[in-house]
Formats: C-alpha cells, structure tokens, sequence
C-alpha cells in the first residue's frame, strides 16, 4: 500500500489494487471563513493544495467520506469529483451526496466491501461534552485485504475508548490519525492533541503512525513542528511519520 497526504485530512491511499480517495476538500487557499467561534480568525483553506484541484480525482477508484464537515467534503469537491465516483461514507450522509449529484453512493453501515477491499466503519468521539454532540456524527474505517496490511483511518477523534477498541479488535499495522488539536474558544480539542497521538502510539507499539490534519485550517493550533518536538520527548517519534502537503508518507510495512 501507499499513502499520499495531500492537504488536511484529504489523502489518496492505493491499496489493494485499488486508489481511494479520502475526505477530500479542494477549495483555494481563503475560500470559506473561518470556522466561527475558533481560535486564530483567518480564512480557510489557510495553505493551497500541492497540486491542481481538478487533478486529485482523475485516477481514483473510489471515495471514503468520514464526515462532511466542510474541511473534509467541501463544495468544491462535490462539483469537481466526476458524479460516477463510487463514494462511500456514513449512512447520515447519504442523502447530501445524492443529493449533490452522485450516482454510486454506497453508505458503510458496519462492514461494506469495494471490489477485495473490506471497509469497518469504526466510532469517533469528535470532542467532549456539548460540543461532542454537536460535532457528531463523525467515523473512522478499517481497509483489510489480503496481502495488504490493515489500514485503520481514524477520522476526527480524539484518544477515546473507542479507539482503543479499533486497535484491540483489529490490530491495525498503519494508522492515520486526525491531530493539530482541533478545538473551539471554548471546550477541549475535538481532534487529537500531541498527547492523544502519544496515547495511540503506547496503545500499538508495532504499529506505524501517520499524522495528517494540521496547519490548514484556523481552529487547529498544534503544528507538525510541535508535535515532532512532543512525539521526540515522549521518545515514540520514530513510530510516527508527519508528512507535509503532497508527500508520500513513509510507510515501511
């Protein structure tokens, strides 16, 4: 398998023959307004993408939508991405994607299968409190096939027990996980913090970590910076790769 960050949380992952995009948000740099009642007020995207918008839909087979918080699908991504794209997602979000044109929507109850690939859809907890609930729903997905190993993408979450029980149950050999500490003026983060990744790394020692979701968009503080400097500390930075914008990670398995 091989994964590329291209921006945020937008990602093309090739596995098991097949090329998945996930969570894809395409806007220009400044596009949308900042998200409201959030640190650091400037408008979003804050950075452009690697490559040409038009250019990161053409050779996928299918997308995989956590959620459709603007910073994961976003109006851009709705027009450009060709409206016979298998697009799978949460069953809440069926109906927007219908919606908005496309034809092959395919909603991840549980378990659902592309082509050789199974897809589990995993719990989130995309913050705490009020603010947890308001956030929902949001999910995670576990790739399996053989010859491949597992692939858990966490989604918007932060260490909960529900991760937790992903990496107990499915023993996931690379997980990508959502950090730059997401959060609101008020109430804790909704992504996860430097810590929460340092968590998942004690949680699964064997497994590779990529951390994505940072530096794009106004409400995430933690930059790849920082969390290098907190993942070194915690002495766990050699299992964790951060990759920047349009770089393949560093996937070894």
């Amino acid at each position: 398998m091989r994964l590329r960050l291209i921006r945020h949380a937008t990602m093309v992952v090739e596995y098991g023959g097949h090329t998945f995009l996930v969570d894809p948000m395409l806007d220009d740099p400044g596009a949308r307004p900042p998200i409201q009642n959030s640190p650091n007020p400037r408008n979003n995207p804050l950075v452009p993408l690697p490559l040409p918008a038009v250019d990161v839909g053409i050779n996928v087979d299918a997308g995989l939508v956590t959620h459709t918080h603007s910073d994961h699908w976003d109006e851009k991504a709705s027009i450009l991405l060709r409206k016979q794209l298998p697009l799978m997602g949460q069953p809440e979000d069926e109906e927007k994607f219908r919606g908005q044109g496309f034809m092959d929507v395919r909603p991840v109850a549980d378990d659902a299968l592309f082509e050789n690939v199974q897809i589990s859809r995993t719990p989130c907890q995309h913050g705490t409190g009020e603010v947890g609930r308001r956030m929902a729903p949001a999910s995670g997905y576990v790739l399996r096939t053989g010859g491949e190993p597992t692939l858990y993408v966490a989604g918007d979450t932060i260490w909960c027990p529900e991760v937790n029980d992903a990496l107990r149950e499915y023993e996931p050999a690379i997980i990508v996980v959502n950090t730059g500490a997401a959060q609101f003026l008020e109430g804790g983060a909704i992504t996860m913090t430097a810590e929460d990744v340092i968590a998942t790394c004690q949680a699964a020692p064997k497994a590779q970590v990529v951390a994505v979701h940072m530096e794009a968009i106004n409400h995430c503080p933690l930059t790849r910076a920082d969390l290098a400097f907190q993942l070194e500390a915690a002495r766990v930075s050699k299992q964790v790769d951060i990759p920047n914008d349009g770089e393949w990670a560093d996937v070894r398995v």
